[in-house]
């Protein structure tokens, strides 16, 4: 832990017994959810599920912050699809991701330098670097 961090948020859960088919609740009761194993019946969310929304969400911000520093005006079609993959190889589980990233009526250039900035900014993309594969797309 870095002891020197100014703490900005901290997110609490309290998740029971049966994990991926158990249920989550935050501390402060704004998130409260059932969870399901992927591809089953359940009626709930899965991990992956979650990740990808916190890390698509947190990916936007990062973008806007570059777009910021570099100038320049974000579309109002925005928006990152995020994929994130739980993946089986000879017995280990792991992940795997991409973030489709839209970014509608920007050229090329300016595109791929604010993804590639917010890549470097956003804190998911920070933890998972050189943990997961992950790949940003333009679409």
């Amino acid at each position: 832990m870095n002891t020197n961090a100014n703490v900005l948020y901290t997110g609490k859960t309290h998740t029971t017994s049966g994990g991926r088919d158990g249920a989550a609740r935050s501390t402060d009761g704004r998130l409260d959810i059932q969870l399901s194993s992927p591809g089953s019946t359940g009626e709930g969310t899965n991990p992956e599920q979650l990740f990808a929304a916190g890390w698509s969400a947190c990916f936007i911000g990062a973008i806007g912050l570059a777009a910021g520093t570099l100038g320049v005006k974000l579309p109002a079609g925005l928006a990152v699809d995020a994929e994130v993959d739980l993946c089986n190889a000879r017995g280990a589980y792991f992940l795997q991701a991409r973030l489709n990233v839209h970014l509608p009526g920007l050229d090329q250039d300016t595109a791929r330098a604010l993804v590639d900035s917010a890549h470097q900014t956003c804190p998911y993309s920070k933890a998972t670097r050189g943990n997961i594969d992950v790949q940003i797309n333009l679409v």
